[in-house]
């Protein structure tokens, strides 16, 4: 069952880490309206630097997580800067507007279920590191 459940795991890694590889690269290299809706959270640094911090720990770890490099770790960090995006980038229930709200209501839920796939990525337990036996000294070598 194990040689079905590497692949699964794999594919499921590349699929979570997609949105979060093209949405850190945009916040990274476009804060843009961003930096607003941060300032309006209350950071606490420049708004446009935190944005772009938050741009690149999720580009990051969002690759660590598609190449399976520490996942658990690349999932932890995903799983923590989706706090701060969702609740400055779509707190729908501020809106009047009922196509606004709707519209920001689904991305609050994405970003939801977002969070889901990353805490169940952390949730894994680590696969056992296979022992190889020690190499055997031949008389020739």
């Amino acid at each position: 069952m194990e040689a079905v459940r590497g692949p699964i795991r794999a594919v499921g890694r590349v699929a979570l880490a997609a949105m979060f590889i093209s949405g850190g690269a945009d916040a990274l290299l476009e804060p843009g309206p961003r930096t607003a809706k941060a300032e309006e959270l209350g950071v606490p640094l420049d708004p446009e630097l935190a944005v772009q911090a938050n741009g690149a720990a999720m580009l990051a770890a969002g690759a660590a997580l598609a190449l399976g490099i520490r996942p658990r770790l690349a999932a932890a960090v995903l799983a923590g800067s989706l706090v701060p995006t969702t609740l400055a980038g779509h707190p729908y229930w501020k809106l009047e507007d009922p196509a606004a709200r709707r519209q920001q209501r689904i991305h609050f839920f994405k970003n939801v279920g977002l969070f889901g796939g990353a805490l169940l990525v952390l949730s894994e337990r680590p696969r056992p590191r296979r022992r190889r036996p020690p190499r055997r000294r031949t008389a020739s070598g």
